[in-house]
């Protein structure tokens, strides 16, 4: 039986980006990247879309970006600037470091974990000193609630439910071809980590990053994301950082189905850009992933979006 790139039934390592998501499924999450800040609104979406379809979502999962920074000494110049024309840059220390009775009620209801990559705009001796703390765990969590979880670069990570498994593996920061040691680009330690996966044969279902593979050439991107592509089987790569827009593409390894997210920005006229809410689902192996309509996303604008 012949597969071709864009059959869009989901067979093995195909895809399916128009199922209707009308069969039962074992395990779903929602995906996002670059939220730079706005912490409280992949929940919304979530609760919302939830809601509004009358189905579960069991975890989200986050591209990196998160603009983790607990208070304002540590925010970087880009994150200063955009914070003066929009609050929300700040949400992580407006919302997540010191619990607020609203949102924790909202949040246990919700009963939904976001599980991350670092970016480039996060503060990373506050990750640092949280990381260390969890020297045995895969991830660890960075807010007051217990609902953001950070993953470690190259730790397996697994999602259960039911008799269903989700295995990924999360690569944060950005790449760096001078192998600087600024927090914001992979650490040596990680690259370490990474490596220990290639002796792995059987196949992960995601692989989770901010930056982008360096494919291309161009002079950006990560090669230890392009390393760590050609030596373990992946499925499916998710990623942020570029400014791209959504894009789904069979990876140069011919098996990993590799997904741009559109950053969860709002665009000039308040609405969020497609691609930057999308729907994955699990069952049994197989993996369907769809990217939200804006029909959907467009009532969730910059003013309105706290109040649905």
């Amino acid at each position: 039986m012949e597969l071709l790139i864009d059959d869009f039934r989901c067979l093995g390592f195909g895809r399916n980006i128009t199922s209707s998501f009308n069969q039962r499924v074992m395990i779903r999450a929602a995906i996002f990247a670059d939220i730079h800040g706005k912490f409280l609104l992949p929940f919304r979406l979530c609760d919302r879309w939830q809601r509004e379809n009358n189905q579960k979502i069991d975890l989200i999962l986050q591209c990196g970006d998160m603009g983790a920074f607990p208070n304002v000494d540590a925010l970087d110049k880009a994150t200063i600037r955009h914070a003066k024309n929009d609050r929300d840059e700040l949400g992580f220390l407006d919302d997540f470091v010191v619990k607020d009775p609203e949102i924790e009620a909202f949040l246990a209801k919700l009963n939904l974990d976001m599980i991350c990559v670092r970016g480039n705009h996060e503060d990373h001796e506050f990750l640092d000193e949280l990381e260390a703390q969890a020297p045995d765990q895969a991830r660890f969590s960075i807010d007051a609630y217990e609902r953001v979880w950070v993953c470690k670069s190259g730790w397996e990570q697994q999602f259960e439910k039911g008799n269903d498994t989700l295995e990924f593996v999360g690569i944060g920061r950005i790449g760096d071809r001078k192998k600087r040691t600024d927090g914001k680009f992979i650490q040596d330690y990680e690259r370490k980590k990474i490596r220990k996966l290639y002796k792995r044969k059987s196949p992960f279902d995601l692989l989770i990053s901010h930056d982008k593979d360096d494919a291309s050439e161009r002079g950006y991107g990560s090669w230890e994301i392009r390393e760590a592509l050609d030596e373990i089987i992946f499925r499916w790569h998710f990623y942020g950082h570029t400014g791209e827009p959504f894009n789904i593409v069979r990876d140069v390894n011919g098996i990993t189905e590799s997904c741009k997210i559109k950053e969860l920005e709002f665009e000039p006229s308040g609405i969020l850009a497609p691609g930057s809410m999308l729907i994955l689902e699990k069952e049994n192996d197989e993996i369907r992933v769809e990217a939200v309509a804006q029909k959907f996303t467009n009532p969730s604008t910059k003013f309105s979006w706290r109040t649905l």
